[in-house]
């Protein structure tokens, strides 16, 4: 059964309004997201800006130096960090009990998950464009991080950067049903989203994997979803629509999300009882 409009809009507010006002008083949070791909930028930025270049491929019409080209890398590891952090999220909530409170209202289940993914993706995006001043002022600052961006592609990258940030949180939603405790989320970061993030073309083009001869990498990097946002990013910053990567995007989202969906049934998924937790409940 279907919310009315005006009760759907009151849990949106409140789930969205929630998440919000826990991220503003997390100062360290909005710090570390900045700080990580700030100096990805500055020391590879540095390191190889007279090393390394890409030449003349889509989405580009011209030579370019690293540094830009590294930008929606950098771009798709705010926000793939966002979903995970969503993640982490999700399963503090689990334990401390407010994830069962939130999924015993009177709404779909489907829809407060929602609530929460959407949560999460603005989030991602604020923290995406704060990203994206930070490279401006370090260009400013300092020359050898000149990162030239169309500022109408600070325009088109938005929905872009919207949809990576629905299907990256998806994925940290999914994550979140299988990571039982907080303990376990090392574990998710060394074998999910390092190898997503490594595994594109985030740092390099994908053709320098083929040429290589690293034809399996070649082969993971093509299978993995990341790739497509960081793609769909990088054409929208100049205006282009990658095809593939948007169908990739969003059919990976939807996906995801149906997972997570399913997984959160409390007959199947993350916040089923237990026998033993029922009996000690009685």
């Amino acid at each position: 059964m279907l919310p009315s409009p005006r009760h759907a809009l009151s849990a949106l507010y409140a789930v969205t309004g929630r998440e919000v006002i826990k991220f503003v008083h997390q100062f360290g949070r909005m710090a570390s997201a900045l700080v990580r791909p700030a100096l990805w930028m500055l020391v590879f930025a540095a390191g190889f800006q007279n090393v390394f270049g890409v030449s003349i491929i889509e989405p580009y019409d011209t030579y370019i130096t690293y540094q830009i080209y590294v930008l929606p890398g950098l771009l798709g590891i705010v926000l793939l960090f966002q979903g995970m952090q969503s993640s982490l999220s999700m399963v503090y909530d689990r334990e401390m009990g407010v994830m069962r409170l939130l999924l015993t209202a009177p709404l779909p289940r489907w829809y407060l998950l929602l609530c929460k993914l959407i949560a999460g993706t603005l989030l991602s995006t604020l923290q995406a464009y704060a990203f994206l001043a930070a490279c401006l002022v370090m260009t400013w600052i300092l020359p050898w991080t000149d990162v030239t961006v169309p500022w109408s592609g600070w325009l088109y990258m938005f929905p872009a950067i919207v949809l990576g940030g629905l299907m990256l949180g998806a994925v940290g939603l999914l994550l979140s049903v299988y990571v039982q405790q907080l303990e376990n989320f090392a574990g998710t970061m060394n074998f999910v989203i390092f190898p997503m993030f490594f595994i594109s073309p985030a740092l390099y083009p994908l053709w320098k994997l083929r040429e290589s001869g690293a034809e399996i990498i070649y082969l993971l990097a093509l299978a993995n979803p990341f790739t497509y946002a960081i793609e769909l990013i990088r054409y929208a910053a100049y205006g282009k629509l990658n095809g593939t990567a948007l169908a990739v995007v969003v059919g990976s989202g939807v996906v995801f999300f149906l997972f997570a969906a399913y997984g959160y049934d409390p007959q199947r998924g993350a916040i089923r009882r237990t026998p033993q937790a029922a009996g000690s409940a009685a």
